[in-house]
């Protein structure tokens, strides 16, 4: 019976199973490729960042380059500030995630938008026209060097936040790897940790004090620091309505007992 059955397709044919398993690890394996490349990309983007913002180390800064006339440098400026916020803003948000999971596989989702940050931020690096006017300079070396302590102070707030949480489920190693070996990610945890605890936005409080924190200021600068604070203030709003769809009223005791980017209410959260 069991021959007869196999023999009209009531049951899988064994080579079958056997290419579906193989195509399966292929896939695995590839994602596994693919998520790591995409991290690979990311680290060395995330250092120019850093070199970019601080003007130290990289030939081609914020307030370096070749200068261009004041009208097309900060209409070239602001596109590139809006591409990457459009692409940050609309591929966070879980309405794109639901119709981009049709394309993309869901494991590496977060690894395809992390790939495309880090290429976004690439071109701005190439393509970012310097307005070099000064808008403030210190000269004093006690305060250039205290400037100089809380800009590196902002992107240590900034990276150990993302230690702070999973850093490797923030960058999409964590979901490949998972895909790999069959295991399902646990569900989202409310979790506060160290930092949180104090404000809810840590990271982004990190990326705004390196972004401000500067002994020379020119107008390039200026104009980005601007444009990106007011980007993170937007995106913070969003985020936290995704967070209130995914935690209800936890989130919304959380955000009464903790402030935004300042400890400025209660000033630590009562939750885990």
């Amino acid at each position: 019976m069991s021959r007869f059955a196999c023999a009209f397709g009531f049951f899988p044919n064994k080579g079958a199973l056997t290419r579906d398993k193989k195509e399966s690890k292929t896939m695995n394996l590839l994602s596994v490729v693919y998520g790591i490349f995409a991290y690979v990309i990311f680290l060395p983007t995330f250092l120019y960042a850093v070199g970019f913002v601080g003007n130290l180390f990289v030939a081609k800064s914020i307030d370096a380059g070749a200068t261009t006339a004041l009208p097309e440098a900060i209409g070239v400026d602001l596109a590139l500030l809006g591409l990457f916020a459009i692409q940050h803003s609309v591929m966070a948000r879980p309405g794109f995630k639901r119709l981009w999971a049709r394309i993309v596989p869901p494991a590496i989702e977060r690894s395809t938008y992390v790939l495309l940050a880090s290429l976004v931020l690439i071109l701005l690096f190439w393509q970012w026209r310097p307005i070099p006017t000064p808008i403030w300079t210190v000269t004093d070396p006690r305060m250039v060097l205290l400037l100089q302590v809380i800009f590196w102070l902002g992107w240590f707030i900034l990276l150990l936040s993302t230690f702070l949480l999973n850093h490797f489920e923030l960058f999409g190693l964590r979901q490949v790897f998972a895909s790999a070996a069959q295991q399902d990610l646990p569900p989202p945890e409310f979790r506060t940790p160290l930092f949180y605890r104090y404000v809810r936005h840590p990271l982004y409080l990190g990326f705004l004090i390196s972004f401000w924190a500067t002994p020379v200021m020119s107008a390039g600068h200026l104009l980005f620091s601007a444009a990106t604070s007011g980007y993170i203030l937007v995106g913070i709003w969003f985020e936290e309505r995704d967070l209130i769809a995914v935690f209800g009223d936890r989130y919304r005791r959380y955000r009464e007992q903790v402030g935004m980017l300042l400890p400025l209410r209660s000033g630590r959260a009562r939750t885990r």
